[in-house]
């Protein structure tokens, strides 16, 4: 839950440009208070990861810009710094696909997790024993190659290395994605013990609304690079227009078309 209603990341109106001409945010704003889980929701191709990639600071390998706007972590500008720092910071991005070093062990993996640390070998085992506490299946699997572990396990090694970089907030892209039902419960469940016992701050972009919103204090719905909805997550599961357009439910049987341009036009930026 978030601390004191405190604000830990506040992104200003952001603009995003790929290759020079390709506008893909439009004037995306919204606050992430300290020690809560926001999640960002939308169809594939909506700017969730790319919102993710303009706060890690990751744009730039992929020619793409933070034309106009700003972000701010704990008071202070962040769209300036490079993704190392903003790693010595507390901030860490999980990529979407999980990107584990396959030919690595899943342990020494986890060891890649920490090397902005300069707190002793100590700490870091400490740490390590921490990562394991919340997934014992990487106990197991420990001095296995993490390219010969299951989807599910990889997805586990790429939050166990954040958690590694001791993070204040973590950027979690798409933690459901080609996962079964039970793991992505599994998955959801310990990011929300994370959140509750380490204090780590979560921001989620995920397309599985439904079980975003299980798990979330605050949802923004993203379309065409615009925030067209947001709110509590209890209040937006109850949402008729969520339910019908992104958890595939309506209490009143399937819209018509003129219902979905009625949605369309209460949309917040219309």
């Amino acid at each position: 839950m978030s601390e004191n209603g405190q604000t830990i990341l506040s992104v200003n109106n952001i603009e995003v440009i790929y290759d020079h001409v390709i506008l893909v945010l439009k004037g995306v704003s919204f606050d992430v208070p300290k020690g809560g889980i926001v999640t960002l929701l939308g169809a594939n191709g909506a700017g969730k990861t790319t919102t993710l990639k303009a706060i890690s600071n990751l744009l730039k390998a992929e020619r793409g810009d933070v034309t106009k706007g700003s972000i701010e972590y704990q008071g202070d500008r962040i769209d300036v710094l490079t993704p190392h720092d903003l790693v010595k910071k507390g901030v860490v991005q999980v990529m979407e696909g999980r990107h584990c070093f396959e030919h690595l062990t899943v342990e020494e993996n986890l060891l890649t997790g920490a090397y902005t640390r300069s707190d002793g070998r100590a700490a870091v085992g400490q740490d390590m024993e921490m990562v394991y506490n919340y997934f014992p299946r990487l106990k197991e699997r420990r001095k296995s190659q993490a390219g010969y572990t299951s989807g599910g396990e990889q997805q586990m090694v790429a939050i166990g290395r954040a958690l590694m970089a001791k993070p204040s907030m973590i950027l979690l892209d798409e933690p459901s994605m080609g996962l079964a039902p039970q793991l992505v419960e599994e998955i959801f469940g310990i990011v929300k013990r994370l959140n509750e016992e380490e204090g780590v701050t979560f921001l989620i972009a995920e397309q599985n609304t439904n079980m975003a919103l299980r798990f979330a204090d605050h949802g923004y719905i993203l379309e065409s690079g615009r925030i067209v909805l947001d709110g509590k997550a209890s209040e937006l599961r109850e949402n008729e227009d969520v339910k019908e357009f992104y958890l595939g439910l309506s209490g009143s049987g399937r819209k018509s078309f003129r219902d979905v341009k009625h949605y369309r036009r209460r949309k917040r930026w219309l």
